[in-house]
């Protein structure tokens, strides 16, 4: 079978990733050794990255989000997370491009699922490694789930009034930039979403 465009990618990330790994690298990634690579958590599920693939939820990832797994691993670094202060993507340095493409599939998308999403909320915030959001950013509704070990995102909920419509607002913890470049923090905040939304209409997904 021929290798589709985004598998070439996996395979490449990781034969850089494990050409000459650091000796930290699964505290590094915010996971735990394995044998051959790391074993972490990445948008929700158990996940393991070795030298011959990314398997999560036992899947083999050869799309968008073992991309984004790859590309996590060989931007391993030492930094602990740091969530706070929160940051829109607008205040990303080179972010002005993206920033349409950004509302429309990371927030956008969540926006007729808002009711839903706050009955569901703690089963969600549970199977995206989140938690609470600090009271600082506003908005009705707020919680943080974690797509990666080291990335934190906020979503900020405003229910729709006699006024405005329903409005989501995804922020990124502090120190995100320091573990994947900015067009994958942006794809990574999208497959988070898509995630929760999966969730929403299967909670067992």
């Amino acid at each position: 079978m021929q290798e589709s465009p985004y598998a070439r990618i996996v395979r490449t990330n990781l034969e850089a990733l494990f050409q000459d790994p650091p000796p930290d690298l699964a505290a590094r990634l915010g996971g735990a050794p394995l044998e051959a690579g790391v074993a972490l958590r990445a948008f929700g599920e158990d996940c393991e990255l070795t030298p011959g693939g990314i398997l999560l939820g036992g899947r083999p990832q050869r799309g968008v989000v073992g991309i984004l797994i790859s590309l996590y691993g060989r931007h391993a670094h030492p930094a602990a997370a740091r969530r706070e202060p929160f940051r829109a993507f607008k205040e990303l340095p080179g972010s002005m491009p993206y920033a349409g493409a950004f509302a429309a599939n990371a927030e956008g998308i969540l926006v007729p699922h808002v009711a839903r999403l706050e009955d569901s909320l703690a089963a969600v915030v549970a199977a995206l490694d989140g938690g609470l959001a600090p009271a600082a950013v506003g908005g009705d509704l707020a919680f943080c789930v974690r797509p990666l070990p080291k990335i934190w995102l906020c979503y900020i909920i405003y229910r729709a009034d006699e006024e405005f419509p329903a409005a989501v607002t995804c922020l990124f913890s502090a120190n995100a930039g320091l573990f994947l470049p900015l067009d994958a923090l942006a794809d990574t905040a999208e497959a988070a979403t898509r995630r929760i939304i999966a969730l929403l209409a299967n909670p067992a997904a």
